[in-house]
């Protein structure tokens, strides 16, 4: 049976997008890729970003400085609409003030009388009491929501949130497949620092590292360009990797996220921390297996029914060997990732209520 239409919304030009854009992070251009495809010609946006040059010369959009909350209420001023496009903006893990400004755009868009659009979202986590209370107070003002995972919906609709809930997979899982051609291929790490894994942490996972098929390249992709470019050099300096994995290993930094992309679709296997990373290899039809940091994670690789290592357990370095070893040249399964795309329809149908069908 197809689903039912959503309400009917007036039509909207110019939504002011909000998401962690402009960061350097292959991620969260590649949701604002995603995004931008799914709005109809005409529709003018603007976006924040941190970069604003980079944003404007890659999607050719106005931009806004999202590290000033001035300039951006000033800019939701002069849009119809408001929309978190991707991520998981409504949490405290950052910090709670991030959580605020996130709730200073919606009260003052309702305020507005625009309606207020999270897109593709992810909720929480939602550490303090005051977050929850927070949270719990602002969802009876989104207009319309999607959410990319069922544990966010389920905490939504504990928090209070009264309409039946709309899930999908991560929008991200929506881009054009790339063809895999990695068999025997390199080893490709999608690594980023993490509280988990500091100094004498780092090692076990390494350990096994160094053991899994030693006569493999291993390239090192970082997707955040501040956060994660130097990782290798900085294990290196800190003497943690042994001589046959630091002799093998070297970093290749990408400029987009097609371009990471084409590196996981030469891989024999990916090791992804980076939700994105994660999604991209496994829509790339690379074999991957992750290591979570975040429940965020481990929703996606429990969705794929990939392996997956939890940092904060304690890691059997002999037992993760063997994971990595059976996942070795076995791309996931195409039924598993055409489902998990295909899910991604009911994003598309929020934003054609709000702004109709995208071009083409």
């Amino acid at each position: 049976m197809a689903p039912a239409p959503l309400p009917a919304m007036p039509l909207r030009e110019r939504p002011l997008l909000v998401g962690y854009y402009g960061e350097h992070n292959l991620g969260d251009d590649a949701l604002l890729e995603v995004l931008l495809a799914s709005l109809p010609p005409g529709c003018r946006p603007v976006v924040t970003a941190r970069d604003q040059a980079l944003v404007r010369q890659r999607f050719g959009v106005a931009c806004v400085d999202r590290t000033d909350l001035g300039a951006v209420m000033a800019a939701l001023g002069g849009c119809d609409a408001l929309l978190f496009g991707g991520g998981s903006l409504l949490q405290d893990s950052t910090s709670f003030l991030s959580l605020v400004y996130y709730g200073c755009l919606v009260l003052l868009a309702r305020s507005l009388g625009k309606p207020v659009l999270l897109w593709g979202q992810g909720l929480g986590p939602l550490r303090r009491r005051r977050s929850r209370w927070l949270v719990r107070g602002l969802l009876p003002a989104i207009t319309t929501v999607s959410w990319r995972d069922a544990t966010s919906a389920a905490l939504a609709q504990r928090l209070g949130a009264r309409a039946e809930p709309l899930v999908g997979a991560d929008p991200v899982w929506s881009v054009a497949p790339e063809p895999w051609h990695g068999m025997g291929g390199p080893l490709v790490l999608c690594f980023r620092p993490t509280v988990q894994l500091k100094g004498e942490a780092w090692r076990p996972w390494l350990a096994a590292l160094e053991l899994l098929a030693p006569e493999r390249d291993v390239i090192w992709l970082p997707f955040h360009a501040v956060e994660d470019r130097g990782l290798l050099a900085l294990l290196l300096s800190q003497g943690l990797l042994g001589s046959g994995l630091a002799a093998r290993s070297r970093e290749l930094c990408c400029d987009h996220p097609r371009e990471a992309m084409a590196v996981c679709a030469g891989a024999g296997l990916v090791l992804a921390m980076r939700l994105h990373g994660l999604i991209l290899a496994a829509a790339a039809g690379a074999p991957v297996a992750a290591l979570s940091y975040d429940p965020k994670v481990s929703a996606a690789a429990l969705s794929l029914d990939c392996p997956l290592a939890e940092l904060n357990r304690p890691v059997d370095a002999a037992a993760l060997l063997i994971q990595w070893r059976q996942s070795l040249d076995r791309p996931p399964n195409d039924q598993r990732i055409e489902a998990l795309r295909r899910s991604t329809a009911v994003h598309r149908r929020v934003l054609e209520g709000a702004f109709g069908p995208p071009a083409g």
